[in-house]
């Protein structure tokens, strides 16, 4: 009898950009190897990023968490620790998280909000704006590596 293999189930990921004021918030999922820029999240105390997070997930039900770390050639940024702090406030959840490489996020998400202003597709362009697409963006890298 052959052996077969089930395809790996459709998968729902929260993908999150970190920074110290702000960190963008996109949707993923397996299905269509597609994300969507969700909202920006207002740094403030940690117990209401973990109420905000915590509502995140209950409202998207994610299999999975992902957070934009950074990459530098001679290693890591100076947001590297607190990136890690925010994973260990993510892992709370008791869901899986994993680092995807950010490295020019940010410069792609403005060049594409650009894009689609310079079409009429979009307004004036704020930074939570640039911050949610970043998030899309770490999405789309982890959709198309797994």
């Amino acid at each position: 009898m052959p052996v077969t293999t089930e395809p790996n189930p459709p998968q729902t990921v929260l993908a999150f950009d970190f920074g110290l004021r702000r960190i963008g918030v996109a949707i993923g999922q397996t299905v269509t190897g597609s994300a969507t820029s969700l909202k920006t999240l207002e740094v403030s105390t940690a117990a209401t990023l973990r109420s905000e997070v915590g509502e995140l997930i209950r409202d998207w039900h994610p299999d999975s968490l992902l957070v934009g770390m950074p990459r530098q050639a001679n290693g890591d940024s100076a947001i590297t620790a607190d990136v890690r702090r925010f994973a260990k406030i993510l892992g709370q959840s008791g869901l899986p998280v994993h680092f995807v490489d950010e490295t020019l996020s940010s410069v792609e998400a403005s060049a594409r909000l650009k894009s689609a202003r310079q079409l009429g597709r979009r307004q004036r362009i704020q930074k939570h704006d640039i911050d949610a697409e970043s998030a899309r963006i770490i999405a789309e890298r982890w959709l198309e590596e797994n």
